[in-house]
């Protein structure tokens, strides 16, 4: 039986609205500025005794086109008690905050002395000192349980036995020009060339007694050779320590020559006395990855995926007996995949975050491979365990970006911060709708409806198309893609959960494999017709469709294979040849899983390629992309737009030179907005 679940506006977890209420006196649309200018908090820490906590939050300079980032503590349970701002430079940036075990002070990183240091704030005098003085910038650093030892890592020539060595380890530097020589794979990863040779490195060191780590450092890599944590996007969720400070653990996957098609990430163990890595999952090909030690010392847990080169296989927690060496995969029997896990502070438990149909929940999981959601509607985007057996997480959804609340060993809840309250009050608010229907292969698909609260008349309607394309397009803010801000100018903005997507189970992840133009683009056509009967106030016929990287290829495809269906498309870093795709890409390992093996081996490799469609395109099409972007290069829409334009096709390409698959500078993203809704506008009457 179909079902559609009308939420209100502000949405709520437990008692906590995920909105603000607006003043209706001053409130006026949201604008693509307003968006950009939205404060962003992340990087929660809390105190060893669960009393404090501090947080990272950033601010945008848009004159000075960039953010800013500054440091905030909070003290619970004390009435009326206000986050205090601790950390904050003038044009410096201070970030990733943590408390040293003994609860007495708060290390973080910070740019005041030129480069990325580490940084000390005493919390009874409130006084600040650098507590780091390497050659090189730090990247991010895990302190020991003993409070006497520090984790640090930074990209490091692989030759270099200290923190940072005056020699740059780069070999790709072969003559006197600018000329970069490669022998191997990977040659570039997401925006960078690669510099083989150096590597992201994890070095310990110890604490002294004037809080200052001192310049001997001790390699833990060993022999190995790759990044720890890994490129572009780990982080300190890649290392940590064991519980009795004796040991580094960490995930890497080897720099060779299969490492573009590899997800083979490995969980290591080196001892601080032996610095030789003993390498732990070595019978999982697949990725093994956030390695965690229980407090108490009797567990590693840690996520991990079955399949090797597939990188979005269902990720699995697994716990490790560091006494007999067992291992259990505690959550193998729940098809849902663990985006993140931390240990609650008595060792019973884990509290991890999944996807689940439009929602991306709280949940403990405890030894016996119990689990308890602990939270409903909204995206939980980190949490943090306290000692008291509380939790502070922080939420966001559609109608809000991330605040903190607090929610207590008996499920009670109370909201800690609200970042964006000034702003938030004088916007706007929006709509949101969950819909369900009968889509390809006869399963049930999820979407989104996002509208102008209180809107007359009819809506004219944006199809927005998720990337991934094993993602979604979920009840969370977003900075980039978001459903809140496009709605705003006027439009009922829909989404599809099409086959492919994640928090429905593996199998439904798995469906779109080698199935790019099928399931999905029939999901994405049920659902536009399914749309129009569920809300009559949407004018389907009138409509344009949007998407990126995936959503970008499906533009394209939707061009040759739907052409007469939409008054406009926004293709933005779309694939436009998928043989080229095969060969331009870097992570090799994500196009031969989805399109099952290298070009050359495929079955049927030209069955989903939208280039052999591109004598039907017709609708008007605004192509975007990023120079930097090298996971699908700028060279597929300028094949599209030259595609268009040798037709007679109305289009516009809009290219920026120092953005990568995403849009982030501030004035770029401003321009980005723009853009898109000069487009629609033009084809769509918006009130």
């Amino acid at each position: 039986m179909k079902k559609t679940f009308l939420i209100a506006a502000l949405l709520g977890t437990s008692a906590i609205s995920l909105g603000v209420l607006p003043n209706h006196a001053l409130a006026r649309p949201m604008t693509e500025t307003d968006l950009v200018m939205m404060k962003r908090l992340s990087a929660v820490a809390a105190s060893p005794d669960g009393t404090m906590i501090a947080y990272q939050l950033r601010e945008t300079d848009l004159d000075a086109n960039k953010g800013k980032t500054d440091l905030y503590m909070l003290r619970l349970g004390s009435t009326g008690a206000q986050p205090v701002l601790f950390a904050s430079r003038p044009d410096k940036n201070e970030h990733d905050p943590a408390f040293a075990p003994d609860g007495k002070s708060i290390f973080y990183i910070s740019n005041e002395s030129g480069s990325d240091q580490i940084w000390r704030y005493d919390i009874a005098s409130a006084k600040t000192t650098q507590a780091s003085h390497f050659k090189t910038d730090v990247s991010g650093f895990k302190i020991a349980p003993d409070g006497q030892k520090f984790a640090v890592w930074g990209d490091i020539a692989r030759d270099c036995i200290e923190f940072g060595c005056a020699q740059d380890g780069d070999t790709s530097k072969t003559g006197p020009g600018t000329g970069r020589a490669y022998d191997q794979l990977l040659v570039r990863h997401w925006d960078q060339w690669e510099t083989p040779g150096n590597y992201s490195r994890v070095f310990t060191m110890v604490l002294g007694a004037d809080g200052k780590l001192g310049a001997l450092a001790t390699a833990m890599d060993g022999n190995l050779v790759g990044d720890a944590p890994s490129k572009p996007f780990g982080g300190g969720d890649e290392i940590g320590w064991s519980a009795d400070s004796s040991a580094v653990l960490f995930a890497l996957r080897r720099a060779d020559a299969d490492e573009a098609k590899s997800t083979n990430l490995d969980i290591y163990r080196s001892a601080l006395q032996s610095p030789t890595p003993v390498n732990l999952t070595t019978d999982n090909a697949g990725m093994d990855t956030t390695p965690a030690a229980s407090p108490d010392g009797k567990w590693l847990a840690w996520t991990s995926m079955a399949r090797a080169t597939y990188e979005a296989d269902r990720l699995v927690v697994k716990l490790m007996d560091l006494k007999s060496g067992k291992v259990i995969a505690l959550t193998d029997k729940w098809d849902r995949s663990v985006a993140s896990l931390v240990w609650a502070a008595d060792s019973k438990s884990l509290l991890v975050t999944a996807q689940d149909i439009l929602e991306t929940p709280l949940y403990r999981v405890d030894l016996k491979a119990k689990i308890t959601r602990l939270t409903e509607r909204g995206s939980i985007a980190e949490a943090v365990p306290l000692k008291n057996g509380g939790v502070v997480y922080a939420i966001n959804s559609i109608n809000a970006p991330s605040d903190l609340v607090h929610m207590d060993a008996k499920g009670r809840t109370k909201r800690l911060t609200n970042v964006n309250v000034d702003m938030l009050r004088t916007l706007d608010p929006v709509d949101y709708q969950k819909f369900d229907f009968t889509g390809a292969n006869g399963d049930q698909v999820y979407g989104q409806i996002v509208k102008p609260q209180g809107a007359t008349g009819k809506l004219p309607v944006l199809l927005v198309v998720h990337g991934g394309p094993q993602g979604t397009f979920n009840n969370s803010w977003s900075y980039r893609w978001n459903p809140a801000v496009m709605a705003s100018q006027g439009y009922a903005v829909v989404s599809v959960d099409f086959h492919g997507s994640t928090g429905y189970g593996q199998k439904f992840t798995d469906s779109i494999n080698k199935n790019w133009g099928g399931w999905p683009l029939e999901d994405l056509q049920k659902g536009m017709e399914a749309v129009s009967k569920i809300d009559t106030q949407l004018d389907t016929a009138n409509a344009c469709a949007l998407g990126g990287s995936y959503g970008g290829y499906m533009m394209n495809w939707i061009a040759g294979n739907w052409p007469d269906r939409f008054k406009c498309l926004v293709t933005h870093a779309g694939i436009f040849d998928l043989r080229a795709m095969a060969y331009e890409t870097e992570e090799l390992w994500f196009d031969q899983w989805d399109n099952k093996g290298p070009w050359t081996t495929r079955s049927d490799p030209e069955k989903w390629n939208p280039v052999n469609h591109v004598a039907k395109w017709k609708t008007p099409s605004l192509v975007i992309h990023g120079e930097k972007d090298y996971r699908i290069p700028y060279s597929q829409s300028l094949a599209a737009f030259t595609a268009l334009q040798q037709q007679g096709v109305e289009s516009k390409l809009l290219v920026f030179p120092d953005e990568n698959h995403w849009v982030l500078k501030p004035k770029n993203s401003i321009q980005w907005h723009r853009a898109v809704f000069d487009w629609v506008g033009k084809h769509l009457k918006a009130k």
